[in-house]
């Protein structure tokens, strides 16, 4: 099990989660952030510092956003394990994200 990261980051992507991330293992995709299933210790800390509450624990990621948790994994798919997304470059969004209508932003 990991933490999965659903709709209300995309075209946000506050990076808020990404500071407290101990071990460095959510990346940055065109719209949206991604947490490494293999790379997450499932410590949470990423969880309650997300303004925008996008981060859920696998089995508690509301029904509506199911389609979140194998997004995510494709897009580590290509990527694969590098151990460090200070160290990887922004990817590209798996399709199932690439056309999700944009987000408007408030304020």
């Amino acid at each position: 099990m990991t933490y999965v990261v659903a709709l209300p980051c995309v075209d946000i992507k506050d990076r808020a989660c990404i500071e407290e991330c101990p071990v460095d293992c959510i990346y940055e995709g065109d719209r949206m952030l991604y947490i490494h299933p293999d790379e997450c210790v499932d410590c949470g800390a990423c969880e309650p510092v997300c303004p925008v509450e996008a981060i859920h624990y696998e089995d508690d990621l509301p029904e509506q956003w199911a389609g979140f948790t194998a997004a995510n994994a494709e897009f580590f798919t290509e990527l694969g394990s590098p151990g460090s997304a200070a160290k990887t470059e922004r990817m590209p969004d798996p399709e199932f994200v690439a056309r999700l209508p944009a987000t408007e932003l408030k304020g």
